[in-house]
């Protein structure tokens, strides 16, 4: 079978892989975010109930947490967003508190830099004929990437100061 009939089937099959159904209500927020790096999904969670789940992308080396600057990973621990981005090249992007205290620590007895930058971002228009396949690759520096339309989404739904959990 050739790749792109191959890419075509997965496409096909793609839309009956899970999220959340429904209409959200216009006043929805997430006062939490969970990461489950294994499973490449990102859930909001609003006062303990699923508002909606979202199948994402990783940093290109997703096994393990960010151990230091440039090493493509995506990190694992408890963070915030803690601001926005409108102008982004992903579209919209929610910036992640990471490094956090234990995150310092661990570069500094290594003696190498933590990094930062981490974000939850859309795909932006260089990937935009990719679209819903994106989780298909971890292609990120250590970002969580979504489509650019499920940005938007979480975008309207997550304030800053969210809880930020990224699990293995």
């Amino acid at each position: 079978m050739s790749l792109a009939r191959l890419l075509f089937c997965i496409a096909c099959l793609f839309p009956l892989v899970g999220t959340a159904s429904g209409t959200l209500p216009p006043d929805a927020r997430a006062d939490y975010i969970v990461i489950e790096k294994s499973k490449r999904r990102l859930t909001l969670i609003s006062h303990g109930q699923v508002l909606k789940s979202y199948r994402v992308s990783l940093g290109r080396e997703p096994v393990g947490p960010k151990i230091q600057e440039g090493d493509d990973r995506t990190p694992e621990g408890i963070y915030r967003i803690d601001y926005r981005m409108r102008n982004s090249a992903y579209h919209l992007a929610l910036h992640i508190s990471y490094p956090n205290q234990e995150d310092v620590e661990r570069a500094r007895r290594r003696g190498v830099s933590p990094g930062g930058n981490i974000m939850i971002h859309g795909i932006g228009s260089a990937r935009a004929r990719v679209g819903k396949l994106h989780p298909l690759f971890d292609w990120t520096n250590g970002c969580i990437a979504v489509t650019d339309e499920e940005i938007e989404e979480i975008w309207r739904l997550t304030p800053v100061g969210t809880v930020v959990n990224i699990q293995p």
